[in-house]
């Protein structure tokens, strides 16, 4: 394991705002909002910002400030930053983020994790926390070989975390960190303590003559997002490859193809509503500077493809789920139970997709109370 620091080369920073300057924009219908995809106003007021007012090298400091490593897994690089708690009873926890974030989704809510006792908090409460990026993802990325699947990755995080030295752990994600956490239990049960999800889908067939209306309204969302929100996903499990080319020449383009989602799953009616618009640009600008907007796409096409050629495992793992109303799929509990050990169950007011950017401290109190039992 080597230890890391990012340092994006100056000529880097400057190619991107020329870039910036030199956008081609397209046009659009007029008065048609979000309907048909991110607005042209918003993307142009936002990369203009991008371009004269965010400031890179001071997120770059910020970020730096966790301490990071870079290691190969299965011939695989992965980068990770691991804080140690000053508590030496922590509870060892990995946090695994999903598309369209990156670690800087966790930035906010890693002081309150490993050092409770320095913002208020329970020291008892502690963790140290371990927090990758995915293959393919930022400083993870790229991908050099076909294959990696959310199983493939939660058979890299068992190694990252026997070789950190921990025999135990939790494990905590959405999006795809909720997929590949959940993973995680089911293939080191014996380990795994329990798993915190904020996403969870769920298996099976969901025609119940006595669905309440919440349910209700809950699969209706889920529908809704599977036949009108769900463009991005088909795009990037069938053609990564042809995806990356625009992305990866154009910041705007990029920007915009990243945000627009922050758009749709916040709990706003616009994406720096519910998030820091300069946390959100660190994201943005981590996949561009890292050029992994294709082969962190690839991981849409992995799974697709590795869907189905096996049966559905159940996990024995105590499971926990923080339900955010304007997630994507907010989780229904009874069909949830169905293959998931479900021992702990909460219903916030607010809050979306991004929940650690969104509703940091909602999101750490619930990691904080599901845990205790499992001290």
């Amino acid at each position: 394991m080597q230890p890391f620091q990012i340092d994006i080369p100056q000529a880097d920073v400057d190619d991107l705002k020329a870039r910036l300057a030199r956008t081609r924009w397209p046009d659009q219908l007029p008065g048609v909002g979000w309907a048909y995809g991110i607005p042209l106003d918003y993307v142009r007021d936002l990369a203009e910002y991008w371009r004269t007012g965010y400031d890179w090298r001071r997120h770059e400091r910020r970020l730096n400030e966790f301490p990071q490593f870079i290691t190969t897994i299965d011939g695989q690089r992965v980068h990770f930053l691991h804080v140690r708690s000053p508590e030496p009873d922590a509870v060892p926890l990995i946090m695994t983020h999903g598309w369209p974030g990156s670690v800087v989704e966790f930035v906010e809510i890693i002081g309150p994790l490993t050092d409770p006792r320095a913002h208020g908090g329970d020291p008892g409460d502690a963790f140290h926390l371990v927090v990758p990026s995915i293959p393919g993802y930022a400083f993870s990325g790229p991908t050099h070989e076909p294959g990696w699947n959310v199983h493939r990755i939660a058979v890299a995080w068992d190694e990252l975390m026997t070789r950190l030295g921990y025999q135990r752990f939790a494990a905590q994600g959405g999006d795809w960190g909720a997929s590949i956490s959940r993973e995680l239990g089911v293939v080191a049960p014996e380990r795994v303590i329990g798993v915190h999800l904020t996403l969870l889908f769920p298996q099976g067939q969901f025609e119940q003559p006595d669905l309440t209306d919440v349910e209700k309204a809950r699969l209706e969302r889920m529908q809704q997002f599977r036949a009108t929100g769900s463009g991005y996903g088909m795009i990037q499990s069938t053609r990564p490859q042809t995806l990356a080319y625009a992305l990866a020449d154009s910041p705007a383009g990029q920007l915009a193809w990243i945000t627009e989602k922050f758009g749709e799953w916040v709990d706003g009616d616009a994406p720096d509503d519910a998030v820091d618009r300069d946390q959100l640009l660190t994201n943005v600008s981590v996949y561009w500077f890292t050029g992994t907007a294709g082969s962190s796409a690839r991981l849409y096409f992995e799974t697709a493809r590795s869907r189905g050629r096996g049966p559905f495992v159940p996990s024995s793992v105590p499971t926990g789920v923080a339900v955010f109303p304007q997630e994507i799929a907010p989780p229904i509990r009874r069909f949830s139970e169905a293959g998931n050990n479900i021992v702990h169950w909460t219903e916030f007011d607010r809050g979306g997709h991004f929940a650690a950017m969104e509703e940091p401290d909602l999101l750490i109190g619930d990691v904080r109370q599901f845990f205790r039992a499992f001290r």
